[in-house]
């Protein structure tokens, strides 16, 4: 339990580090929203609003065919980082061509459908014509930024695998300053109406690749950007793992479609315009859920690529405990402060949008909870490549739930009907959560590693492992007794079992006497030994310094043979000794 309990506070202190630099990502797209809804409904009026909230399934389609690259080169980044390093640099390569091939194709499709008038499709027959001609200055603004919005989001995740976390920082906020700045000017000084809320929003997505790319083209990257070494054959790969995790928000497209159609159909366009303000607002509080997915996705990838079942149960654990929360405290607050939030868009409690949006408020945040829980469950399902759920669940979330209570409760309910069917749909996730894990184990699941029901081809047993975690010197003498007694009582010969215990004794000291005195904060190594395909399997992982023991010991190959012999030992023994620094972890893997 104790080693248990140190690797676990590894894994958390890493989720909540990582954790606000992808919030971050996220909710500078939504702040932005709310920039251009805020001028929108304070200065160009209703119109203005219901334009951006039509644009809101073209926002969907984005983000999916993001998250499909993105979440989809993560698993495969993940699998070769175990196996293959070498194939990152073409993995690389191949994610930014098909990003930049999706992105221009969608511009150019949004330029032709405003210019010729197919936007009108979007809208009912009775639609003021005023909407749909702000609808489309407000498509020519948003489409010069497309091709940066989606290589930008590509090039902050991996300068986060490479735990560039200033850079994408500053990238983030500099994104947010800029559209600010060109909102008002093209709002107050040069009245360019919605093209020009469209168009502030493009400069900042330019800016905001401009400074992720500096990082690339001075060649400080681990991974370089070459068409000669680009991997074709990846391009599949990528969109096959990575359309489960987009699937989720390009049905909601069509949900978004469907569901403005019913807003307008049963309750007018003060609806819509209540259901733009409150989303634009909550897109911020959607961050920090999206961003916990985020994290999780990148730590799932990792214990995928490691076999390492333990830390996949863990992160999810995580997340949905000290998570789970976090959001809690935020929804208790939205709820109170519903009616400020609603001032900032609608004045007058006379009119029938204020009422709207001030349940929208109070509503829509109860819904968020068990959002997570499946939004995190469809990201571990598409890791590990669980199908039929990986499909299904985002579906579900997508579309089908709030589709069909929509048609059920807008009719008689109004606007509140809206809000209760997506609370209703996380009921319906979490339903096809548990049935899909009963069908598996053929029982009730009784626990989260039951509802997770990680598939035999993942890791070792338990029975077929040790975990030890190590916080001082003292601790690490112990080491290597422990790892002889395992491997002998596993049937591993007595040479390979003492070369075992030998290397991790070795390895693990040279962290502790190292790694820990470089700063005061407080660390731990967490060791774990498995046998595996007759191979004794070594890892150490620690939250030091980057510290890569291949590049100390070739610098140590003309220095006097009888120092620092305990590196050069380790690599004589070993079969195989790898590095990788994870997220701001070190970990080396060495096989016997």
């Amino acid at each position: 339990m104790k080693a248990k309990s140190s690797e676990y506070r590894l894994l958390s202190g890493l989720f909540f580090r990582l954790l606000p630099y992808q919030v971050l990502l996220i909710v500078i797209g939504a702040v932005n929203g709310i920039v251009d809804s805020l001028y929108a409904s304070n200065m160009l009026g209703k119109n203005a609003m219901s334009a951006i909230g039509l644009f809101g399934p073209f926002n969907h389609f984005l983000y999916a065919a993001s998250i499909m690259l993105v979440s989809g080169s993560q698993i495969l980044y993940g699998k070769y980082l175990a196996r293959d390093r070498d194939r990152i640099h073409g993995l690389f390569t191949a994610d930014l061509v098909i990003a930049a091939g999706i992105s221009l194709l969608t511009s150019l499709i949004l330029i032709l459908g405003a210019l010729t008038g197919a936007t009108r499709l979007m809208v009912s027959a009775d639609t003021d014509p005023e909407v749909l001609n702000q609808f489309n200055q407000y498509i020519y603004g948003q489409a010069i930024g497309i091709p940066a919005l989606v290589l930008g989001q590509q090039l902050f995740s991996f300068l986060s695998l490479e735990n560039q976390t200033k850079r994408t920082m500053v990238a983030s906020i500099a994104c947010f300053v800029v559209n600010a700045i060109f909102n008002h000017a093209f709002v107050v000084f040069v009245p360019l109406g919605t093209f020009g809320l469209g168009f502030s929003s493009a400069l900042a997505n330019w800016v905001f690749l401009g400074i992720l790319s500096v990082w690339y083209l001075r060649g400080k990257s681990e991974w370089k950007f070459s068409l000669r070494t680009c991997r074709w054959k990846d391009a599949p790969q990528i969109a096959k793992l990575g359309y489960p995790g987009a699937l989720s928000r390009f049905v909601e497209m069509f949900r978004c479609l469907i569901v403005n159609g019913l807003i307008l159909a049963h309750v007018g366009s003060d609806g819509l315009s209540s259901f733009a303000a409150s989303n634009s607002l909550l897109a911020v509080v959607w961050a920090v859920p999206f961003g916990m997915v985020a994290v999780s996705r990148m730590l799932f990838s990792i214990s995928i690529g490691e076999e390492d079942r333990r830390s996949l149960v863990d992160a999810m654990k995580i997340a949905l405990t000290k998570g789970m929360l976090l959001m809690f405290g935020i929804i208790a607050l939205l709820i109170l402060l519903a009616e400020p939030l609603t001032q900032l868009f609608y004045r007058n409690p006379a009119d029938p949008v204020y009422g709207m949006t001030v349940m929208g408020f109070r509503l829509l945040p109860l819904c968020m909870p068990l959002a997570m829980v499946s939004l995190h469950f469809a990201s571990y399902t598409q890791v590990t490549e669980k199908k039929p759920v990986s499909i299904v669940l985002p579906i579900v979330d997508g579309a089908v739930g709030v589709t069909l209570c929509s048609f059920l409760l807008i009719p008689a309910m109004q606007m509140n009907g809206l809000y209760l069917a997506n609370i209703l749909n996380g009921v319906i996730c979490f339903l096809v959560i548990l049935a899909f894990a009963w069908l598996d184990l053929k029982r009730c699941p009784r626990s989260l590693e039951d509802l997770m029901a990680i598939p035999a081809r993942i890791g070792v047993p338990e029975s077929d492992r040790i975990d030890i975690s190590v916080r001082s010197m003292e601790e690490v003498m112990d080491v290597s007794r422990r790892v002889i007694a395992f491997c002998e009582e596993h049937g591993v010969d007595k040479r390979r079992s003492y070369l075992a215990g030998l290397c991790m004794e070795e390895m693990a000291g040279n962290v502790v006497g190292h790694g820990f005195t470089k700063d005061k904060k407080q660390h731990s190594v967490d060791i774990r030994v498995a046998l595996k395909d007759e191979q004794i399997v070594l890892r150490i992982r620690d939250n030091c310094r980057a510290f890569n023991p291949a590049d100390y010991a070739r610098a140590m190959e003309s220095d006097d043979e009888g120092r620092n012999v305990g590196i050069r030992m380790v690599y004589r023994m070993a079969a195989d000794v790898s590095y990788q620094n994870l997220l701001g972890m070190n970990v080396l893997t060495m096989r016997i």
